[in-house]
């Protein structure tokens, strides 16, 4: 049977979803907050609206993912001085160490998915992918 590519791009995001999601599940984040904490971990003290946007979700669902983590203690969000209508999230030494512990379940479940993959197909499969994602974010 073949596939489209849209068929296989949504199946294989919703398996890795899965795969991911259930490793996470001890850690105790629900949905949304590994990709928060994944893009905070290269940039810790964020603006909120760029959060949003490198994260792909809505800022309103951004600010109830936000609160759950800051109930959780793993970050803090804040206002300068010279602009207090701007938060800016920075990650907590919790926060911190949950990330290091997603990097470790991200780099296993991306194992798993390109087990028997030769190095040159892995890195062809990266460059697609960021192809990809670049023709749908323009």
């Amino acid at each position: 049977m073949e596939f489209s590519t849209h068929y296989l791009l949504m199946a294989d995001h919703a398996m890795l979803q899965k795969l991911v999601m259930s490793r996470i599940k001890p850690l105790g984040l629900t949905t949304g907050q590994p990709k928060v904490l994944d893009f905070l971990q290269d940039h810790d003290g964020a603006m909120q609206k760029d959060i949003a946007k490198g994260c792909h979700i809505e800022p309103s669902s951004l600010s109830t993912i936000l609160g759950g983590m800051e109930r959780a203690g793993l970050l803090e969000r804040s206002t300068r001085d010279e602009n207090r209508r701007t938060v800016y999230v920075r990650l907590t030494d919790l926060g911190r160490e949950q990330c290091r512990r997603l990097n470790a379940i991200f780099a296993a479940a991306e194992e798993e998915a390109l087990r028997g993959f030769s190095p040159q197909e892995m890195q062809q499969v990266q460059t697609l992918l960021e192809r990809i994602y670049h023709n749908l974010n323009n």
